[in-house]
């Protein structure tokens, strides 16, 4: 067995071991289903370095009112030291019994940010000075009554995408100790491919639509049918009509002209990544241009339209494609 292989084995044991005899230290790398309600067997406490000073102070200044005997001083310095010694179960009581009840995000494209909205439940008083914290993005909120908070996370890539660890801290009320708590949502959000920068104009090719009749009005003549009740008079085709002896009435169409294909394979010369980047591209494109489409990959084929439902199955197709081409 070589180094590294022996030096995981003993990371793997070491941490089996911290789960049997230390749960609540390991417990978090694990997601967790929601609602996640904080309780002191969670929240962890802490003084801030601004509270260690003032702890050195009041250290300083007892030392200095017993040396000299001074009443003044000595309660100057039993009050302090009750204020920071009271703000402690302040600061614990900003995070105790509250709940993240939910999270959700709109799908986003790689390169930007995410946002994910986290709900929170709280079960009496408001919550001032709350921060929450996932990798280097940061927010700091309050809390008046139940409420979320959006916290922007940066989408590097395609896929699935998952907050991770979110630590939730709060230094009130004087900012002297830190209370902090760890929370990982059972949670993901759908990342869309990168958006190619300037793409080509969309493909024209691909198979006729059918044409679309339309009894009201239309571009070109399609046929001749026989009257029904309710029939605009103006559609009724009179010459007809007399040569037949009965009344006839024009039915128009309404070509729609071409459906645009976005197939994967025809863009040959791109790599992998750079194809998707593409077809995502043209997928809003076509949108924008209210022109319907159909996606075809290498194993997937989605048939023309438009709309939103439309876009997103297209999106998601491209960003649950395989990682590399097979």
């Amino acid at each position: 067995m070589n180094a590294s292989a022996a030096t995981a084995s003993l990371k793997t044991r070491l941490f089996e071991y911290a789960e049997r005899r230390l749960p609540a230290l390991t417990r978090l790398k694990r997601s967790e289903p929601m609602p996640i309600r904080l309780d002191r067997h969670r929240i962890y406490v802490l003084p801030t370095r601004f509270g260690l000073m003032l702890s050195a102070l009041l250290l300083v200044m007892l030392l200095g009112a017993l040396n000299y005997n001074n009443n003044p001083a000595l309660l100057l310095t039993c009050l302090l030291a009750a204020a920071a010694y009271q703000s402690v179960f302040a600061a614990f009581a900003t995070l105790n019994r509250l709940e993240v009840t939910a999270l959700r995000a709109e799908p986003g494209h790689a390169g930007g940010d995410l946002e994910f909205y986290i709900h929170f439940h709280i079960a009496a008083r408001p919550r001032h000075s709350l921060r929450l914290r996932a990798g280097d993005a940061e927010i700091a909120f309050d809390l008046e009554a139940d409420g979320c908070a959006r916290l922007s996370i940066p989408a590097l890539q395609r896929g699935w995408l998952r907050p991770g660890r979110l630590r939730l801290s709060s230094e009130y009320p004087f900012g002297l100790f830190e209370v902090w708590s760890w929370i990982n949502p059972e949670f993901a959000a759908l990342v869309y491919p990168r958006l190619e920068a300037a793409p080509p104009p969309l493909p024209r090719r691909g198979a006729q639509t059918q044409r679309e009749t339309d009894r009201s009005g239309g571009d070109e003549l399609a046929a001749l049918r026989t009257y029904q009740t309710g029939d605009p008079p103006r559609n009724i085709a009179w010459k007809a009509s007399a040569r037949r002896d009965e009344l006839l009435v024009k039915e128009f169409e309404t070509p729609r002209g071409h459906e645009v294909v976005l197939d994967y394979a025809a863009l040959r010369g791109l790599a992998h990544e750079d194809r998707l980047s593409r077809l995502a591209a043209w997928v809003c494109l076509a949108e924008f241009q209210c022109a319907p489409y159909a996606l075809s990959l290498r194993e997937t084929r989605i048939d023309a339209g438009l709309g939103a439902p439309h876009r997103h199955a297209c999106l998601r197709a491209l960003a649950l494609a395989p990682v590399a081409a097979p």
